[in-house]
């Protein structure tokens, strides 16, 4: 199982939702409001107003699913300009269902 992380610019959400919502069996995701920064910001901007406003979010997914939802992200969510976002795959050793107390591997 792998975490799927990505920061995108808010407008561009629900273009990516109803994208995912199109995978079969798709897992299902969290949504967060976040601010930052990348280096072009450090690097260009005077005035100290750094942090940008973004939307991360978070998806567990079944390892052979990973590549899949990784490329639907990388293309719908691509402005074509600096700051369009960022996204990384992180292992996820466990996970479980708080409410049953079930754990595994593969819980997505």
């Amino acid at each position: 199982m792998k975490e799927i992380r990505a920061y995108i610019q808010p407008f561009m959400l629900p273009k990516l939702t109803q994208i995912l919502l199109e995978i079969p069996n798709f897992p299902g995701m969290s949504v967060s409001d976040c601010e930052g920064f990348g280096r072009e910001k450090l690097l260009h901007r005077q005035d100290y107003t750094l942090y940008a406003p973004r939307k991360r979010i978070e998806i567990f997914a079944p390892d052979e699913m990973v590549e899949g939802i990784f490329n639907a992200i990388m293309t719908t969510a691509n402005t074509h300009q600096q700051g369009a976002g960022k996204v990384y795959i992180i292992d996820a050793e466990k996970g479980g269902y708080i409410c049953t107390g079930e754990q595994g591997e593969e819980l997505a």
